[in-house]
């Protein structure tokens, strides 16, 4: 049985594990908040009491945290207790330069590194049926297959470079966070206007420019049900991400300069914690 220790069981660390368990991996767990690592053990797995016990044994690390800085306080302390012969899966958004590094780190343990982000939120975290977009070695892809297969519904090779995967991950995500604050603008508009703003889902439904995330987010938007499956806080730094490739790849940023301070806006308004689908409230007059 291939073990598996998980750092970072928030809202898409603790779906993943609880996949990687029913398809048979010993699994364990850690997380920083403990309280959120704890309800897994009813699920089969393991809680650690620190990143390095939870690696010790493991002949997967996958990473799943907020950002570049929890990864490096993570991952020092667990990489002196990392077996030498593991694999470290990082699937953190953390940018294409923190990627590459990390790919480095790992090689000077000897350790195989895999660059697997994931396209989907909570729901598709809890259903195993996230997208992984994935960059590594081919010596290694056939020992990492199945931890992928048992997270994501989609495993996409990228490459082999390493940030080949979070290369990939900003562009799409580029797209999903200009769709969402595009949305919120399209809700706020039709408000304004004296229009039931679910007349606009209506209109665009099944059509040329309907969008599901569209729809969905939408009607977040709408009924102000903004409990989060991708946090605005998630949102506010992946758009960050986002504008530092693309003005390092000399593509014009002022779409997403745009995007960026929409949700930056949101955040610093107080919604941090919710939905990133609380974009709608920079939009609205009197925000």
């Amino acid at each position: 049985m291939t073990t598996v220790a998980v750092l970072g069981t928030g809202i898409m660390g603790a779906g993943m594990a609880r996949n990687l368990v029913r398809a048979g991996f010993a699994v364990t767990v850690w997380n920083r908040n403990a309280d959120r690592a704890r309800p897994l053990a009813e699920d089969g797995a393991a809680v650690a009491d620190s990143p390095g016990a939870a690696v010790a044994e493991a002949e997967v690390v996958l990473t799943m945290l907020f950002d570049a800085g929890a990864v490096d306080e993570v991952m020092a302390a667990a990489l002196p207790a990392v077996r030498p012969d593991a694999l470290w899966v990082q699937s953190s958004t953390v940018g294409v330069e923190a990627t590459e590094r990390y790919a480095d780190l790992a090689g000077r343990h000897g350790l195989g590194f895999v660059d697997a982000p994931v396209l989907g939120t909570r729901q598709p975290a809890e259903q195993g049926t996230l997208t992984v977009l994935a960059a590594a070695a081919q010596a290694v892809r056939e020992r990492v297959t199945p931890v992928l297969d048992a997270v994501g519904a989609r495993t996409l090779w990228v490459g082999e470079r390493p940030g080949d995967g979070h290369r990939l991950k900003l562009v799409a995500n580029a797209w999903v966070l200009s769709i969402t604050t595009a949305t919120a603008q399209s809700i706020a508009l039709a408000e304004q206007l004296g229009l039931d703003p679910a007349r606009f889902l209506e209109v665009i439904s099944g059509g040329p420019t309907d969008s599901a995330y569209a729809q969905l987010k939408g009607k977040n938007m709408i009924t102000g049900e903004l409990s989060p499956a991708f946090p605005l806080a998630g949102a506010v730094k992946d758009a960050g991400l986002i504008l530092a490739a693309i003005r390092a790849s000399g593509v014009d940023d002022r779409l997403m300069g745009a995007v960026h301070a929409l949700l930056d806006a949101a955040a610093e308004a107080g919604h941090t914690d919710e939905d990133m689908a609380a974009v709608v409230h920079a939009t609205r007059p009197g925000r």
